[in-house]
């Protein structure tokens, strides 16, 4: 799991500071709001090849843990 959320950073510098996928400027929300809106996993991966199967994953673990009350300090770092 760290591993999956080690993909996940922030800057103040990138996207005025939200949570995004490793340095390709594509923010957690953007990639939960393609999964939400009926694209798969497929789909994204072929409209954005800049993006890697596990920075989708990453985003989807990060949304379970963020609702589940769990702390994210250690895991985001």
């Amino acid at each position: 799991m760290k591993q999956l959320l080690n993909r996940i950073t922030t800057s103040p510098e990138i996207c005025h500071g939200k949570l995004c996928i490793r340095g390709v400027r594509w923010p957690v929300e953007v990639i939960l709001d393609m999964l939400a809106s009926g694209m798969i996993l497929s789909e994204i991966l072929s409209d954005h090849p800049k993006l890697e199967k596990e920075d989708i994953l990453a985003c989807i673990r990060f949304a379970r843990i963020a609702i589940s009350g769990q702390s994210l300090k250690p895991a985001i770092g």
